[in-house]
């Protein structure tokens, strides 16, 4: 009989994105339930087809409500006490705090947490404070903590949230690796990339600048559009496209940011897509400004696709693109240094191709997937 696992999540999105692939594979060696949210257009549902696991909603919600947070961590420890999981292993935020305080307490022999990202990292005052005291509380609770990137395993131990022993980074870091033979720009005709370009108003010798994510304060768009309108200013054949959502009510942009958005012909906003590829085909380069991430998919992809990547110093990011060889690294918040990174970019196609193949090298050496979900499948062996 094989030993049950329960993988939770806030909301079903971030089990689809975030461990694509992954339950299924894990689902062959344990028997694996999907907790999150019910989300939008059974969303939960689909999940449980697409990976081949049964899963049990629980509603949560990602901001702060001491009510909702207390009745989803009831139904947590009721749904632990009556599945009597060998494991419970948690990803995101509030799914991590509510399911480990309730697996400790439902007595889970195994209560692992996947951090991918701190945002307390950019709160200050009275918040801060508070969820400081949340993150120590998850990782006390929890038997193992997995930081999907050892910058981030250092975050944690400069702000003595736990100890040594209990922290470990999975394999060289990643939640879920990458199919680097989904990613690859080999897929991609010039006959698709044209009609793709059509479609978006691109002309064929505009040079592409593609931002990948939430569009949102904390992923640096504020500096990003500032940098990108001076620059097209100099130089005409540029654009700027926007793969992703607003979140208006978490992490808004600043006015000025969403004036110049609406008002620049040159950037294009598509919204959410299910498959970021085709865009990543058809452009020149990744500009990731990021304040804080834990070990971004979106840099993997583009690396997987042979762009080159503009990202900040930051846990992740330094991680996977190497300064002046398979990218530029640049300060967090500092639009001027953006800027003179794709001015170069732009400026030196030559280099900036290299740089992309050399990334592509690198992913395939160290972030394919199977490596990531091997390592995960061996930490479970080992408990």
């Amino acid at each position: 009989m094989k030993k049950k696992i329960i993988r939770i999540t806030t909301v079903p999105g971030s089990l689809k994105v975030l461990l694509n692939g992954q339950l299924k594979h894990v689902s062959s060696h344990f028997e694996v339930i999907g907790v999150s949210s019910k989300g939008s257009n059974n969303q939960l549902n689909e999940l449980s087809k697409s990976e081949n696991i049964r899963v049990i909603p629980v509603e949560m919600t990602r901001k702060i409500t001491p009510i909702k947070d207390t009745i989803a961590l009831y139904n947590l420890y009721k749904l632990f006490k009556q599945e009597k999981p060998f494991i419970v292993h948690s990803h995101t935020p509030k799914a991590g705090t509510l399911a480990m305080v309730a697996a400790k307490l439902a007595k889970v022999p195994n209560r692992l947490h996947t951090i991918a990202g701190l945002p307390l990292v950019e709160t200050k005052g009275l918040k801060r404070l508070v969820l400081n005291i949340v993150e120590k509380i998850t990782y006390r609770c929890a038997s193992k903590i997995y930081p999907n990137s050892f910058g981030l395993a250092d975050i944690v131990l400069e702000n003595h949230f736990t100890s040594k022993c209990k922290l470990k980074v999975l394999a060289n870091g990643s939640s879920n690796g990458i199919n680097t033979d989904h990613f690859n720009i080999c897929h991609f005709d010039e006959m698709f990339k044209k009609s793709i370009k059509e479609k978006l108003r691109i002309k064929e010798d505009d040079f592409v600048f593609i931002f990948v994510g939430r569009l949102v304060k904390d992923k640096g768009i504020n500096e990003l559009i500032e940098a990108f309108n001076i620059l097209n200013k100099a130089h005409r054949h540029v654009k700027l496209l926007l793969v992703g959502t607003y979140e208006n009510d978490l992490d808004p942009l600043l006015p000025e940011t969403m004036k110049i958005i609406n008002t620049n012909s040159n950037i294009i906003v598509t919204g959410w897509v299910d498959d970021v590829r085709p865009y990543f085909a058809i452009s020149n380069v990744l500009t990731f400004p990021s304040y804080r991430e834990g070990f971004p998919n979106v840099v993997m992809q583009a690396g997987a696709m042979e762009l080159s990547s503009i990202v900040t110093d930051i846990n992740g990011c330094n991680e996977i693109i190497k300064n002046n060889d398979s990218g530029i690294i640049i300060p967090t918040k500092d639009s001027q240094a953006l800027f003179n990174a794709m001015e170069y970019i732009l400026t030196h196609p030559v280099e900036a191709k290299q740089m992309g193949e050399k990334s592509r090298q690198h992913i395939v050496s160290n972030y394919e997937q199977t490596i990531v979900w091997n390592a995960i499948l061996n930490e479970y062996n080992q408990l």
